[in-house]
């Protein structure tokens, strides 16, 4: 699958070229629609094309774990000077990392990409017989769902961005920053008609999606293309962000009840910490990400989270881009009995999991390890792991920690121990509604289950948001620094653009 989307992301990056210099000066005109747009080969191409520059935007520089797991000043960083920079929060370091992690071109990429898709597909439909409605229709919705997904995750890194839904002819014009609450409201509305048309799975008679598409059995796709219950759980972040906690519970109670229908479902600890499982190439539990398939020799050394975490005993490399000090790891993973993490009496590691080296100078944080094609020669630093953006268990914590604000603590409860039951022995959990600050504990599970996976930053965010009882962390909020600066590069080329207010 993905050899397959990196041969169609080269062909849009002629067929879409330009769509990089989005809100620059020196633009340049996409090859003429009579180049391509004629055939249902070429749909295929425009539709994967838009995957493609979706997993190189969320890769580029390791930004989604960066973004996502390095800002949070949880990780430490032995030697890197632009990693120390992010961590302590000085994103105005003249760094190229943090430059270019400022600049949201490749964001604009897959707008771009999407935009094209949308105005040019008619055409392939007018002009090749073999493409059908429904196959346009899935076809469509998969790329305003994508679009869609761009401006979600720009607006939780830089809040107000420029909002473009056409690629105007291959003309890009400046435009300045429009507000993020409109966009998320556009945003809501798209992926809630994207998911109108999207079927539950792909090759496997849904009424949605009949046939085979574009010829391929259901396992080609699993796990690689946006599906109804994708949409849904998509939504419920965008929910989530916004604070809209009544239709969070109902996003994702969608995706309780309809997983199945995906072919998705409940990951084992073993299972999800293996060289060769969830993360390994692609699978229908991988709701929504991007997978990297070693047997198509699709892997890289960068862009993925390994890059950044292993080192000595699993790869041969001396000293880790960055690491959870033991300290923080035995704060973070104090449930006794738990089969990510625990230590015994003696405070030896039970199992090397989520963490290797546990007693060394730098624990190695290997939930996430997959080396070839799920092997484990330390000598080779090819990494095949999929970018997961969410999966059930995520969605189901995401549940909790809407009943729980909403004030159903025992729906919160119950949700919670879908989750954490599957990792620690029931047996050591036991929970007092009266009592217990249940909300807190949700998070303390979403840190656990989903380190590494890009989403703490955004869950400290929505944490502080509700309890309101960080002054520190407050002031950020309140005056923008929870946002990226816009890049330098950016404001110098679009004089409509504004630098946000905590960076001038």
């Amino acid at each position: 699958m993905m050899k397959n989307i990196l041969y169609s992301f080269l062909l849009s990056v002629v067929v879409l070229s330009g769509c990089n210099k989005a809100l620059e000066t020196d633009s340049t005109r996409v090859v003429g629609e009579k180049n391509m747009w004629n055939t249902v080969e070429d749909a295929r191409a425009g539709i994967m094309g838009v995957y493609a520059l979706t997993r190189a935007a969320l890769s580029d520089n390791n930004g989604h774990w960066i973004y996502g797991d390095v800002r949070t000043g949880e990780f430490t960083s032995p030697k890197r000077q632009d990693l120390k920079a992010i961590i302590s929060n000085n994103l105005n370091a003249s760094y190229p990392v943090v430059e270019s992690l400022s600049d949201w071109t490749r964001f604009y990429a897959i707008v771009n990409g999407a935009n094209v898709f949308l105005e040019n597909v008619a055409h392939v439909k007018a002009t090749d017989k073999r493409y059908s409605d429904n196959n346009m229709t899935v076809d469509i919705a998969q790329a305003r769902f994508l679009r869609a997904f761009a401006y979600f995750y720009m607006v939780r890194i830089w809040g107000d961005v420029p909002f473009i839904i056409s690629s105007n002819e291959g003309v890009f014009e400046n435009k300045p920053r429009e507000s993020q609450t409109k966009i998320l409201a556009w945003v809501e509305s798209e992926m809630l008609r994207a998911a109108a048309d999207l079927p539950y799975i792909y090759s496997a008679g849904d009424i949605q999606q009949p046939s085979n598409y574009y010829n391929e059995d259901r396992t080609r796709w699993g796990g690689a293309l946006a599906t109804k219950v994708t949409a849904y759980a998509v939504l419920a972040h965008v929910a989530a962000w916004n604070a809209d906690y009544s239709n969070v519970a109902k996003y994702a109670k969608f995706v309780e009840d309809n997983y199945g229908r995906s072919g998705g479902g409940y990951t084992s600890t073993i299972d999800l910490t293996n060289s060769n499982g969830f993360f390994y190439n692609k699978n229908f539990r991988q709701m929504f990400g991007f997978n990297s398939d070693y047997g198509h020799i699709d892997g890289s050394s960068t862009g993925h989270i390994e890059e950044l975490t292993l080192a000595e005993p699993i790869i041969t490399k001396a000293i880790p881009d960055i690491y959870l000090p033991k300290d923080s790891i035995l704060k973070y993973f104090n449930l006794p009995k738990d089969d990510r993490f625990s230590v015994d009496t003696l405070g030896q590691s039970k199992f090397d999991r989520y963490f290797t080296n546990l007693n060394g100078k730098y624990p190695i944080f290997s939930k996430i390890k997959v080396i070839q094609g799920g092997g484990n020669d330390p000598n080779f630093r090819y990494f095949t792991s999929a970018l997961i953006f969410t999966r059930l268990e995520d969605i189901v914590l995401l549940r909790a920690e809407a009943l729980s604000v909403l004030g159903d603590q025992l729906g919160a409860v119950n949700e919670l121990v879908q989750v954490i039951g599957r990792r620690v022995s029931s047996t050591e959990l036991s929970f007092n509604l009266d009592n217990d600050d249940i909300l807190k504990m949700i998070f303390e599970e979403r840190h656990r289950e989903l380190m590494g996976e890009g989403q703490r930053w955004y869950d400290m965010i929505r944490f502080n948001k509700i309890r309101q009882n960080d002054p520190k962390f407050m002031n950020l909020i309140k005056t923008g620094g929870i946002y990226w600066p816009i890049s330098r590069k950016l404001l110098s080329q679009n004089s409509l653009l504004t630098q946000n207010p905590y960076w001038r």
